[in-house]
């Protein structure tokens, strides 16, 4: 099944590796083989083995649940709980800086770097991060419009089904 809204930040994408098709729910953790090639394509460490997807899993469950409400304490905690479990190793090397993840299992470095990336995503742009509109989509996005006024997945998807029923209701209530 082709993923749908590609393109999105790391953990962004993480949360996105849920998604409703065909009102059929898939989840591309529970397949060893998409997740392979999800962390290869992510530059991640790519054995997917059981402790990288409940890392993984937990980690967007985490994430999940601060996007949908980001004021919340426990969302929160939840957050900094997990990222506790590593650290960034600052240094400066012939090219420049370098910022390198130490996490004690290497099996956490997947979901930690999702989550870091995450409180960078949140200094950059994090009043723009949203749930699709669609309330039968569960996808989320980063607004980059000017306007901050995106509200669908996708137009071609979602945007386009809001349309069409808008159309319709018109049509037949008039």
């Amino acid at each position: 099944m082709q993923r749908p809204l590609l393109g999105e930040p790391l953990p962004i994408d993480l949360l996105n590796t849920r998604w409703i098709a065909g009102g059929e729910r898939y989840d591309l953790l529970d397949d060893r083989v998409e997740v392979a090639a999800w962390l290869a394509a992510w530059g991640l460490p790519s054995d997917p083995g059981p402790a990288v997807i409940d890392g993984l899993k937990r980690a967007r469950d985490a994430i999940a649940a601060h996007v949908a409400a980001p004021g919340d304490e426990a969302a929160s905690r939840a957050v900094s709980e997990l990222l506790a479990a590593g650290h960034l190793r600052l240094r400066l090397g012939a090219e420049g800086p370098i910022r390198e993840a130490v996490v004690p299992d290497p099996a956490w470095l997947p979901a930690w770097t999702a989550l870091r990336v995450y409180l960078d995503l949140l200094d950059q742009r994090g009043g723009r991060i949203r749930k699709c509109a669609n309330s039968e989509c569960v996808l989320h996005f980063v607004d980059a419009t000017a306007r901050n006024a995106r509200r669908w997945c996708s137009m071609d998807a979602c945007g386009n089904r809001a349309k069409a029923r808008r159309h319709y209701t018109r049509k037949t209530a008039g």
